[in-house]
C-alpha cells in the first residue's frame, strides 16, 4: 500500500506560496516540478530543512523540490490537497518558461566550472602565502632554489588557469576536452604577447587588413571569462562540422576545424571587446577620481572582485605600477588593496554557522588562502554561489577603500597581496603612520564583514547536512546478514566521479552515494540480479532492488525528462525479475546530445543511509559487467 503523504504535500504546498502561486506542476524521476508565479513567496529555507524533502533547486525557471525515489505518491498529493491540474510527470513544453536572470545563470555556469579543482585552487593560493613569507624572510629566487619551486608550483596553477577551465568547460558544453585545452593553450602561449608588440611596432597587426589583432594588458594569463567563452563557442562549431564529416576522418577533421576556427574568433574578437572595456574602465576610474578620490575609493573597492574575476582589472594595474615606477609611491591601487580581508571575514562567519560539512571543507583552504591575498578560492566555491556573501564582501571592500584614499595612504610599491601588502605602505622616510591605519581599516572591514555575516543566513549550497538527507529504507530483515555486496556497471563509457555530474542534486549526494558513466553506446543492462522498481514513462530512468537490499537508480543522463521519451526504450515493467547483464534498457545518444543535454548517467545506491560505505571503483573506464562499485554494511 502507497504511503500517505498528504501532511508532505499540504506543508510543501503552503511553503511554495500556497496554491494560487502555482501556474503548474509536473513531476520527473526525483524532483517535484512547479511553474511558480513569484518565486520570491516560496520559503526555501523551511523546504529544505523540511524532513520529507532533499533540497531545492532552482534552475530552468522552474522551482525544484528533490524528493527521491517516491516522488510519484508526493506528486498525487500535492494534486489533490491543492485540487491542481495534473501537469503530468514529463516535462515537455517548457519553451515559454523563464530561465532566471542573468547573474544567476552567470553564477551556476561559473560555479560549476570551477568546483571540480577548488581543492587544487585553494591549495596553490596556500602555497603562494607560504612563498610570501619566505619573501618576507629574505628569500628570493635570487638566493633560494625552493623559493623558485615553490613559487612556480603555487603561481603556475593561477597563470594557466584558462587551460583548466577550458577542461571543465568543455565538460559543461559538451566539447572533446583535448581540444578545448589546445584552444586554451593558444590563449597562454608564452611568445605570443612578444609577438604582438612586435606586428604592432611594425603596423602589421591586422588581419586581412582590416580586422585589429590586439591583447588585453596581460594577455590572457590567469583570466576566466575569455577560456568559458571560447570553448562555448567552440561547442557550437565542433557540432557544425561534426554534422558533415564522415566518420572515418571526423578523429582529427573536426578538432582540426574546430580550433582553426575558434582560435582566431577568440583573439579577433575577445581581444578587441576586452581592450575596447578595458580603455573604457580606465576612463571611468580617471573621471571618478578627479571628481573625488573617496568616491572612486569606494567605486573601486566595491568592483574590485568583480574585476578579477572578468580579468578586467588589467585596466588599471599598469596604471598603478607606472605611477610606481614613476613617482615612487601611488593611491591609483590602494583602494584594492584590501577586499581579500572581506573574504576572510565572510568567510569566519559561513565556516561558523554552515551545517555542511562541505562547505566548511572548501570554506577553511580558502580562508587561509584569501589572508595571503589569493581571494578565488572562496569567490568561486564559497562566496559567490551563495550570493549574499559575495555581495557583503564586496559593499564592505567599498568602504575600505574609500577610507584608504580618504586617508590618502599609497603604496610605495607593488607585487604584494594579503597580509604582505602592508610592509609595501611604509614610507621611504620610516613613517609608520600610514601602515598602522591601513592595518585598522583592514582589521575593521574583516570584523564588519564578519559580524554582517553573522547576522545573514548562509544558504545550502549542497542540499544540507548529508545525515539529514533522507534515503529509502529497505527492511532490516533483508540486510541483516549482508556484509558487502559488489555491483557491476550498468553500461560501457568513461567512469565520473559523481561530485562532477553536471546537476548539483546528484553531485552533492543528496540522492545517495554513487557514481556516474559517460557513455560510449546506448545500452544498459541490469548491474545484479534483482527485482524492478521504478521505470519511469519516459524511459530515462530505471530502479531497481538487488537480492540482497540495494536500491539502485540508473538515471540516464541529465534532464533527460524532457525529451518525453524520444529516443528511450524499455524492457522491462514495475515488479519483474532481472539478472545481471539482462537487458534492461535502450537509449540513442544523437538523440540526447542533439536535445544539448549532457549523457553523463548517475548509478546511485538510493539507500546508502543503510550502509557504512559505498566505494566505487577507480577505474578510468568500464565495460558492461565490470567492477563499479561495493557497497559496504
Amino acid at each position: 500500500m502507497a504511503k500517505d503523504y498528504t501532511e508532505l504535500a499540504k506543508d510543501i504546498l503552503d511553503h511554495v506560496g500556497g496554491k494560487e502561486n502555482v501556474n503548474s506542476l509536473k513531476h520527473c524521476v526525483t524532483r517535484l516540478r512547479f511553474d511558480l508565479k513569484d518565486e520570491s513567496k516560496a520559503d526555501d529555507d523551511y523546504l529544505k530543512q523540511r524532513d520529507g524533502v532533499v533540497t531545492v533547486v532552482k534552475a530552468g525557471g522552474q522551482y525544484q523540490v528533490v524528493i527521491g525515489n517516491h516522488v510519484p505518491d508526493v506528486y498525487a498529493d500535492v494534486i489533490k490537497v491543492g485540487g491542481l491540474s495534473a501537469g503530468g510527470s514529463i516535462d515537455v513544453d517548457e519553451g515559454d518558461a523563464p530561465k532566471g536572470n542573468l547573474f544567476d545563470r552567470f553564477v551556476s555556469l561559473v560555479s560549476s566550472i570551477f568546483q571540480p579543482f577548488l581543492g587544487p585552487l585553494a591549495a596553490a593560493g596556500i602555497i603562494k602565502g607560504v612563498v610570501a613569507i619566505m619573501a618576507a624572510c629574505g628569500l628570493s629566487a635570487a638566493n633560494s632554489s625552493m623559493y623558485v619551486i615553490l613559487n612556480a608550483a603555487g603561481d603556475g596553477f593561477f597563470q594557466f588557469l584558462p587551460i583548466l577551465i577550458a577542461i571543465t568547460s568543455a565538460r559543461r558544453f559538451k566539447v572533446n576536452e583535448f581540444t578545448a585545452i589546445a584552444i586554451a593553450a593558444a590563449l597562454v602561449y608564452p611568445d605570443i604577447s612578444t609577438a604582438v608588440d612586435g606586428l604592432a611596432k611594425a603596423n602589421a597587426n591586422h588581419v586581412l587588413g582590416l580586422i585589429p589583432f590586439a591583447l588585453p594588458s596581460g594577455g590572457y594569463l590567469s583570466t576566466v571569462m575569455p577560456s568559458i567563452l571560447a570553448i562555448w563557442v567552440a561547442s557550437y562549431i565542433q557540432k557544425f562540422f561534426a554534422k558533415f564529416t564522415p566518420d572515418v576522418i571526423k578523429v582529427f577533421v573536426v578538432p582540426f576545424f574546430t580550433i582553426v576556427v575558434t582560435v582566431p574568433l577568440t583573439f579577433l574578437l575577445v581581444g578587441p571587446i576586452a581592450n575596447a572595456f578595458s580603455g573604457f574602465l580606465t576612463s571611468f576610474f580617471q573621471t571618478i577620481m578627479g571628481f573625488s578620490p573617496i568616491v572612486y575609493g569606494f567605486v573601486l573597492g566595491m568592483l574590485w572582485q568583480i574585476l578579477v574575476m572578468f580579468g578586467m582589472h588589467w585596466a588599471l594595474v599598469p596604471l598603478g605600477l607606472l605611477d610606481v615606477a614613476t613617482n615612487g609611491h601611488s593611491t591609483i591601487l590602494a583602494a584594492a588593496l584590501l577586499p581579500c580581508f572581506t573574504q576572510t571575514g565572510v568567510l569566519g562567519a559561513i565556516m561558523l554557522k554552515t551545517k555542511e560539512d562541505k562547505v566548511r571543507t572548501i570554506a577553511m583552504p580558502a580562508f587561509i588562502s584569501s589572508i595571503f591575498g589569493v581571494t578565488e578560492p572562496a569567490i568561486y566555491g564559497v562566496t559567490l554561489p551563495m550570493k549574499v556573501p559575495f555581495y557583503i564582501s564586496c559593499a564592505i571592500s567599498g568602504l575600505l577603500g574609500a577610507a584608504m584614499m580618504g586617508f590618502n595612504i599609497p603604496m610605495y610599491s607593488a607585487g604584494a597581496m594579503g597580509i604582505f601588502v602592508f610592509p609595501t605602505l611604509i614610507g621611504p622616510d620610516g613613517n609608520l603612520s600610514k601602515l598602522w591605519l591601513a592595518i585598522i581599516i583592514a582589521i575593521v572591514g574583516g570584523i564588519l564583514a564578519f559580524v554582517i555575516q553573522l547576522f545573514a543566513p548562509v544558504p545550502y549550497l549542497y542540499g544540507g547536512p548529508k545525515e539529514e538527507a533522507p534515503a529509502p529504507k529497505t527492511e532490516e530483515a533483508d540486510l541483516k546478514e549482508l556484509q558487502q555486496e559488489i555491483i557491476a556497471s550498468p553500461m560501457i563509457g568513461n567512469v565520473i566521479a559523481l561530485e562532477n555530474v553536471p546537476d548539483e542534486v546528484f553531485a552533492s549526494g543528496a540522492m545517495g552515494n554513487g557514481i556516474a558513466i559517460d557513455p560510449l553506446d546506448g545500452v544498459v543492462v541490469a548491474p545484479a540480479n534483482g527485482e524492478i522498481t521504478l521505470v519511469f514513462p519516459t524511459g530515462h530512468a530505471i530502479g531497481m532492488r538487488t537480492d540482497n537490499g540495494v536500491e539502485l537508480l540508473i538515471h540516464v543522463g541529465m534532464d533527460t525528462v524532457s525529451l518525453a521519451g524520444k529516443g528511450f526504450k524499455t524492457f522491462v515493467e514495475v515488479g519483474q525479475k532481472v539478472q545481471a547483464g539482462q537487458k534492461v534498457l535502450e537509449f540513442d545518444l544523437a538523440t540526447i546530445r542533439d536535445a544539448k543535454l549532457p549523457v553523463i548517467s548517475p548509478v546511485i545506491v538510493t539507500n546508502s543511509a543503510d550502509f557504512e560505505d559505498v566505494l566505487t571503483t577507480q577505474e578510468a573506464r568500464v565495460n558492461s559487467g565490470d567492477y563499479l562499485l561495493t557497497t559496504v554494511k
